[in-house]
């Protein structure tokens, strides 16, 4: 079914050129509007189907002059086989226990984010996020959306240890992975492939046709994992277009 909103709710803005933090040597700009109080959720499920991104009650896609490497990628659930190495890491990470909670932000996931980004991303743009730049990240939006927590088996009836997060836009057709992070220590269990393997089973489980994973970058060592998820749909001129 076609979804309309009234588009004059919406003013799409350009940004100026800045160094693109994927390919180095080339400069990236966007084009963006904010979310309105109004039909949110719809314009965000409208959105993003056409390769938009949402960050807080931003829709943002790159509108870059001279490169086209940023690609929407979706996995369509129904379809999708774990291969062997998927399911090991399902298996790897079957003792986690996972929780559904509102998008309200706690000191326990900002820690936990905190170390991930300087373990992870050191020196990055996301680095220095302040407790009320997180409190924004996930609570400063229209769209429907949630957090998911994975947790480490409790010993006694309180919750156990926070393992990792991701942060997930409803779609009216989908599961979009707004962001995710985990604990440093649990690297070797490939927790944010695990992240996206979990939400390929929720979707299965719900009928759910497609898991959102942002933008596929060719040639960008940040963005590869993603073109490993098989069946893979990419945002082309010509519409989503499965590989």
């Amino acid at each position: 079914m076609t979804q309309h909103f009234a588009t004059r709710q919406l003013r799409f803005f350009l940004t100026a050129p800045t160094p693109c933090p994927y390919l180095p040597g080339r400069q990236e700009r966007k084009v963006f509007a904010h979310l309105p109080v109004v039909d949110g959720p719809l314009v965000n499920d409208t959105l993003t189907g056409v390769g938009f991104r949402r960050s807080q009650n931003i829709a943002y896609r790159p509108a870059c002059e001279s490169c086209d490497a940023c690609v929407s990628a979706r996995v369509p659930a129904a379809d999708y086989a774990f291969s062997r190495s998927e399911r090991r890491i399902l298996q790897r990470n079957d003792h986690l226990q996972r929780h559904l909670v509102e998008a309200e932000a706690t000191r326990e996931q900002f820690d936990l984010l905190t170390r991930y980004l300087h373990h992870r991303h050191p020196g990055g743009g996301m680095t220095g996020m302040s407790w009320p730049d997180y409190v924004a990240m996930v609570e400063d939006t229209t769209a429907r959306t949630h957090i998911v927590e994975w947790r480490q088996p409790s010993r006694d009836h309180g919750p156990g240890e926070l393992a990792g997060c991701a942060l997930v836009d409803v779609l009216g057709d989908g599961l979009s992975l707004v962001y995710s992070f985990f604990d440093p220590a649990l690297s070797k269990n490939s927790p944010g492939v695990f992240a996206i393997l979990d939400h390929i089973v929720q979707a299965q489980l719900t009928a759910i046709p497609y898991v959102y994973l942002g933008y596929w970058v060719g040639g960008s060592p940040k963005m590869d994992y993603k073109a490993r998820f098989r069946p893979l749909e990419l945002l082309r001129f010509t519409g989503w277009t499965r590989i």
